[in-house]
């Protein structure tokens, strides 16, 4: 073979090769929006008394006092709302006594409404095909789970998504400590990031009728945006865009449990898998997986492994091995070695490892499950 022609195949054999290459990190990488890494991008959350986090908080405390008297239970509850009417309906298997009825009254009062509801209940046991994969500690049911972390804030969340819940709290502290005696329960807020600062916040806030929109306008910049956003000489601040919101809650619009899956999460800055949390005992991995990849995702951030992680599994119902488990930096470096090698993604380990058989979820169904001190997930520890 001349030298010309071994050249020319030397050089068509190192083209290969970098295009294997390149084809590999292609494969082995994440896309800028799967990692959020956007540089325009808008969040919301609600208040505790939005409809569907009225329902998410009853399903929530009705699976609280099943865990509290039997920590075996399994639970799957839905709830809906809708003009007086409460629904409640599900599958529930436990030795615990649980009025219903009186459950759904007490949250739905301390949350701060007054009307009566007339509550429905159709709870059944859970199904025998369902339960013998659970009781041999396989998955509940298939899905997949996304978990998420990011330097960028204490929280360890986006900015935007720690924004939005910050403001909705405060708005229901303004409310429940009367500085603003004119709010109502129902409420959503909405910030806008470009560029790592605030351009819009937005609030719509159930009212008394006795209130101008002025006056609210002007009370809500200076004891809610202000307070949280700092200066907001440079933001647009939007105060209930139509004009008035007197008539909120289930009077104004139904709820159901498990329609804020993105307020619950990272705000739809990243991918979902389509389970919501409230509602579901730990056997259930669209809550308990979920906790988990956030849990894993947030110690590789705090162990220096990346500035931005994504974790993903997938399961199969009664399997108790994921049949996915994955994550990655933002960089696109590959960690599901690590992941794999340091934390067990089977239903009982994770159960056991977050500790999720106890009553702890009424409190996570509303401003968001993430980021709050105290949560099992939350916690770091060194890998």
């Amino acid at each position: 073979m001349s030298r010309s022609a071994s050249a020319r195949e030397a050089a068509l054999r190192q083209q290969a090769e970098i295009a294997t290459e390149k084809r590999a990190r292609r494969e082995n990488s994440c896309t800028p929006t799967m990692l959020h890494l956007l540089n325009r991008y808008t969040t919301e959350s609600v208040t505790s008394g939005h409809p569907d986090k009225v329902c998410d908080q009853i399903s929530d405390a009705i699976l609280d006092a099943c865990l509290e008297q039997d920590p075996g239970s399994r639970v799957a509850v839905e709830t809906f709302g809708s003009h007086g009417t409460l629904m409640i309906g599900g599958e529930v298997t436990t030795r615990a006594r649980i009025n219903y009825k009186k459950i759904a009254e007490q949250v739905y009062s301390s949350i701060g409404y007054r009307e009566k509801l007339n509550v429905l209940v159709k709870v059944a046991q859970q199904s025998p095909d369902i339960a013998m994969g659970v009781d041999k500690e396989g998955a509940g049911d298939q899905g997949i789970m996304y978990g998420y972390a990011t330097n960028e804030t204490k929280e360890m969340l986006p900015l935007g998504v720690v924004l939005s819940h910050a403001l909705a709290r405060r708005l229901e502290k303004l409310r429940k400590e009367k500085k603003l005696k004119w709010l109502k329960p129902d409420g959503k807020t909405q910030v806008t990031i470009s560029k790592g600062k605030v351009i819009t916040g937005l609030t719509s806030t159930q009212h008394a009728k006795s209130v101008s929109q002025e006056e609210i306008r002007e009370g809500l910049i200076k004891h809610l945006f202000t307070p949280v956003l700092g200066s907001v000489k440079s933001i647009e601040i939007l105060v209930n865009p139509t004009g008035k919101f007197e008539i909120g809650g289930f009077a104004a619009d139904a709820g159901l449990t498990g329609r804020k899956i993105m307020v619950d999460t990272y705000g739809g800055l990243i991918p979902h898998g389509g389970g919501c949390f409230s509602g579901k005992d730990p056997s259930k991995v669209d809550r308990s997986a979920a906790y988990m990849c956030r849990y894993v995702a947030k110690n590789l951030v705090a162990n220096g492994y990346g500035k931005k992680v994504l974790v993903s599994v997938a399961y199969a119902i009664g399997r108790a091995e994921p049949v996915m488990v994955e994550a990655f930096s933002e960089t696109g470096k590959n960690l599901t070695d690590i992941v794999t090698r340091y934390y067990d993604f089977r239903p009982r380990a994770i159960i056991e490892r977050l500790d999720l058989r106890r009553p702890i979820y009424k409190e996570t169904a509303a401003y968001g499950h993430f980021g709050v001190k105290g949560r099992p997930w939350e916690k770091i520890e060194k890998i």
